[in-house]
């Protein structure tokens, strides 16, 4: 997976760029708020997410304009691809000159991993921040998933509707009003969790010797999916049924609470260096190298799932290291396609080949 150009114009700050970046090391230097991250944002974007800043697409847009548009060339799947993105209220996508009908299609067919100061929520953020890593990481590797996670949130949200007219009394409560609502969540909830399994026996392998490498073996991580309730076993059947009993006996406090209080919305990630847990008892440089672990474990699943190695997108997180975990970082990621925005662009200094470029008041250009 390389990227061979990319054009941005009337993104954020930026009026309008064009380069060709390097296929090996590019760093992106200059002063803050000068437009680094945006950049970074920006390539992102074609992996058919959200940005990993902000909800509100209308903040891409350059203030003063109706609309950014975004173009790359990317070399994947063994053929070159052109994508295009056009960005108002909402993101239109061409892939190839054919329009497409949500920014999803993306998935799967562009291939990036995001590094960035936000990636330490996983080990100190709460149990949102690292559903959010699993279900994008998930993405990148079963763009079909993605479906499920939506069709999950429609019906959970049909379900808690109904909830808040029968706790209200607008409705009144029918048992067999929720049975429904109850059986389509586990169903699609029980698929979810299939999905998050299969993904972390695939994950903790390469989590646990990037970890080893960080520490030089002198820790052990751990990962464990944590779930709202239990199942006396694992498989889809056996999970949808114990998520069904689970959806019956929550009835009454679903009722006060007015929302659903079990199934995948509400499960967790348990990370332990040495059997504690990294986020209560691990030091800052502990918690870092966790997140490190866990981003790098995701771009090495990536790269066995599709034999391809994907993009590495560095926004201001070399500076976050020590040395030892800085060149740790460049040897993995050896022979893959960076990109890093740093304010000082003698990072490069540990690297054999790549390309330097300034960005100053949203403009990019080379360095000398």
């Amino acid at each position: 997976m390389k990227l061979e150009s990319f054009s941005a114009e009337d993104f954020r700050n930026i009026e309008k760029i064009s380069f060709e970046p390097s296929p090996g090391i590019n760093i992106i230097f200059g002063e803050n708020a000068q437009g680094k991250t945006n950049l970074i944002e920006s390539i992102w974007l074609f992996t058919g997410f959200r940005s990993f800043r902000t909800m509100r697409t209308s903040e891409l847009v350059r203030e003063g304009q109706d609309m950014a548009k975004l173009s790359c060339d990317f070399f994947s799947r063994d053929r070159s691809q052109n994508a295009q993105m056009f960005i108002d209220k909402k993101r239109q996508v061409k892939i190839n000159g054919i329009s497409q009908e949500t920014p999803r299609k993306l998935m799967g067919e562009f291939k990036a991993v995001v590094f960035s100061p936000q990636s330490l929520a996983l080990i100190q953020g709460g149990p949102a921040e690292k559903r959010k890593f699993l279900d994008i990481a998930i993405s990148l590797v079963r763009p079909n998933y993605a479906v499920f996670i939506s069709r999950y949130l429609k019906i959970m949200s049909h379900r808690n509707a109904l909830l808040r007219q029968m706790s209200r009394g607008k409705y009144k409560y029918n048992e067999k009003a929720l049975e429904p609502w109850d059986y389509e969540l586990a169903k699609t909830g029980a698929r979810i969790l299939n999905y998050r399994y299969e993904y972390l026996e695939k994950l903790s392998g390469p989590v646990k010797d990037v970890y080893e490498g960080i520490s030089a073996g002198k820790e052990q991580i751990s990962i464990e999916y944590s779930p709202s309730f239990k199942s006396p076993k694992k498989g889809e059947e056996a999970v949808r049924e114990a998520m069904l009993e689970a959806l019956l006996k929550s009835r009454d406090s679903d009722l006060r609470r007015q929302a659903t209080g079990v199934g995948p919305h509400k499960d967790d990630l348990l990370i332990k260096i040495n059997d504690l847990c990294a986020r209560t008892y691990g030091s800052q440089g502990q918690q870092r190298s966790c997140a490190l672990a866990l981003k790098l474990g995701e771009a090495a699943v990536i790269k066995k799932e599709t034999d391809e190695k994907p993009i590495a997108l560095l926004d201001d997180v070399m500076s976050e290291l020590d040395a030892g975990r800085q060149k740790y970082f460049l040897d993995f990621l050896e022979g893959w396609q960076v990109f890093i925005t740093c304010c000082d662009p003698s990072i490069l200094d540990r690297s054999q080949t790549g390309k330097v470029f300034e960005m100053k008041a949203g403009k990019l250009s080379p360095a000398e």
